[in-house]
C-alpha cells in the first residue's frame, strides 16, 4: 500500500482506535472475528490472548507453529484469496502498508466493516502497536505486559556497552541481489546497535543492486533468513567475494524484521549481534 502511514492511537474518549492511515475504528464488540494478512501481527494477536477471534491467516502467518495450524489459510500477502475471506464473514482485517497491496485493502473495504491498517517504521512503534490492538479488541491488560518486556529489553540494550559503527550491508534477496535501504524497519532496528546500513541513492526501499559495488565499502554482510532462505555456501560464496574486506554472517530475519511481540526477542538478538562487533575502546586500540 502506497499511503502515508500515521501514528496508531487510542483516541481521548477510549471508544475509537484511529489505525496509520488515520482512519477511526470503534472498539470491537465482544467475538470478534478478526482475519490477519501480516505473520507478524498474527503472532501478536495470539500473544494478545485472540486466538478464538482469529478466523483467517495467510499462508506465511506460521507463528505461533501448532496454535496457528488451526486457523484458515487465505493465501499469501500479496496473492489474497479474497473469497475465501468473504467465507469467513470476518469483522475485522489487519494488513499493512509495507507488506499488502493496496488494491486488496480497498476491495476488502466493500465487505470487511473494519480494515486496520498497520506500519511501524521503527521499534518505538511497537509500544504504539500494543496499545493499539489491545484497545480495539479489549486486551489492554495483555497489551500492557508486552509494552513492559518490550521496554526492559530495550533498557538493557541501552545500558549495553556499545560498540563501533558497523557499515552493514543488509541483503534480503539473490538473483538478483536486492537490500533494504536506511527507510526500513530492520534498518531503524540495526540503528539501535549502532550498525548503518548502507544503501545505494535511490528511492526504492528494497533496491537491486551489485553486490560487488560494496567491496571495501562495507564492515558486514548480513544475509537474512527471509524473505530468500540465505544458507551457508552463500556465505561462503560472499564471503570469497569481499576477499576478506568484511565479515559475513547469516542472519535471523524473523528477529530484525518482525514487529508486534517478535520485536521483544529481537531486541534480545541485537544484544547477541552486538557482541559480534569490536568495543568502541578497542577499535581505537586502547
Amino acid at each position: 500500500m502506497s499511503a502515508k502511514a500515521q501514528a496508531l492511537s487510542v483516541e481521548q474518549d477510549g471508544r475509537c482506535v484511529r489505525d496509520a492511515i488515520g482512519v477511526s475504528h470503534p472498539i470491537a464488540a465482544t467475538s470478534p472475528r478478526i482475519v490477519s494478512l501480516v505473520p507478524s501481527i498474527t503472532e501478536l494477536l495470539f500473544d494478545l490472548e485472540l486466538q478464538t477471534e482469529i478466523v483467517g491467516r495467510t499462508g506465511f502467518c506460521i507463528h505461533p507453529k501448532d496454535a496457528v495450524r488451526a486457523v484458515a489459510k487465505v493465501g499469501g500477502t500479496k496473492d489474497v484469496n479474497i473469497e475465501k475471506i468473504k467465507a469467513l464473514s470476518p469483522t475485522h482485517a489487519i494488513v499493512n502498508i509495507d507488506e499488502n497491496e493496496e488494491p486488496v485493502y480497498h476491495e476488502l473495504t466493500t465487505f470487511v466493516p473494519h480494515v486496520f491498517v498497520t506500519h511501524p517504521e521503527i521499534p518505538k512503534d511497537n509500544l504504539a502497536l500494543f496499545h493499539a490492538l489491545g484497545a480495539l479488541f479489549n486486551r489492554s491488560r495483555q497489551a500492557e505486559k508486552l509494552a513492559a518486556r518490550f521496554t526492559a529489553n530495550e533498557k538493557l540494550l541501552e545500558n549495553a556497552p556499545s560498540g563501533v559503527m558497523q557499515r552493514v550491508l543488509y541483503v534480503i534477496w539473490k538473483d538478483p541481489w536486492m537490500v533494504v535501504s536506511q527507510d526500513t524497519y530492520i534498518a531503524h532496528m540495526l540503528k539501535l546497535i549502532n550498525w548503518q546500513v548502507q544503501c545505494p541513492q535511490a528511492s526504492a526501499r528494497y533496491p537491486e543492486i551489485n553486490l560487488e559495488d560494496f567491496v571495501g565499502q562495507v564492515d558486514r554482510v548480513l544475509l537474512s533468513s527471509e524473505p530468500y532462505t540465505f544458507r551457508d555456501k552463500h556465505v561462503g560464496e560472499v564471503a570469497e567475494l569481499f576477499n576478506g574486506s568484511a565479515e559475513v554472517s547469516l542472519v535471523d530475519g524473523e528477529m530484525l524484521s518482525w514487529y508486534g511481540s517478535r520485536a521483544i526477542n529481537g531486541l534480545a538478538y541485537l544484544q547477541v549481534l552486538m557482541q559480534q562487533a569490536p568495543k568502541a575502546d578497542n577499535w581505537r586500540g586502547n
